[in-house]
């Protein structure tokens, strides 16, 4: 993860690598809370999957918030079914590294879970977060519905009226429907709790979200 280099042009689907049929092996249960990795928006439960840089600090982020019931790493944006880690890494799958998140809105609001996400990483930075350049560094919001896209892109609008008169450059955040999420290998699931002094690589800008209505997050 650390200071990697990669393309940062997208592939298309004609020349993205095709990847497979089958699902590439990872864990079962969440390493902190032992609860299922699978777990879906159902029962009142809702899911977005974010990406704001390297996954390994990026889902640290949303498991320590209160509110958010699972987390999970994975690859989400391109068109390589079932990627490994290392085809997502090559610049030719499209994909971005990305944290599932599926959260109780009787606890905590989408909007909240927008104002971390925007607050977490520099979303002006295209191809790259930080010293991570690469297509799957990109910051990506993916989502399920027309309400929450809406939501998303309220949330932008009033991210980038910050971001300007705080001098910063135009968002780059890729936000479009989710059409799939690939679980990621066992080994990055809850990588820095299972690796507490590993690379994190996430760090924001320093300039506060107006999301109106967000809970606290402490």
């Amino acid at each position: 993860m650390l200071f990697s280099r990669k393309p940062i042009a997208l592939p298309d689907r004609a020349t993205a690598l095709p990847g497979r049929d089958t699902a590439i092996p990872t864990a079962t249960t969440h390493f902190v809370t032992g609860r299922d990795l699978s777990t879906p928006a159902e029962n009142g439960l809702r899911e977005i999957v974010f990406a704001l840089g390297c996954f390994w600090g990026a889902e640290r982020v949303f498991w320590e918030t209160e509110g958010v019931f699972v987390t999970q790493v994975g690859y989400a944006g391109g068109y390589t079914p079932n990627p490994t880690y290392e085809e997502a890494c090559s610049g030719q799958t499209g994909h971005t590294e990305v944290v599932r998140v599926v959260y109780d809105p009787a606890e905590i609001s989408l909007d909240a879970l927008l104002k971390l996400f925007w607050e977490s990483h520099d979303p002006t930075q295209g191809m790259r977060q930080g010293n991570d350049i690469g297509t799957q560094y990109r910051s990506a919001i993916y989502v399920s519905d027309a309400a929450d896209l809406e939501a998303v892109q309220a949330s932008k609008a009033a991210y980038q009226i910050a971001l300007a008169a705080a001098g910063r450059g135009d968002i780059t955040t890729e936000i479009k429907p989710l059409d799939a999420f690939y679980a990621a290998e066992d080994y990055h699931q809850q990588y820095l709790a299972k690796n507490p002094g590993g690379y994190c690589g996430i760090g924001g800008t320093g300039v506060s979200c107006p999301m109106p209505g967000a809970h606290a997050l402490d």
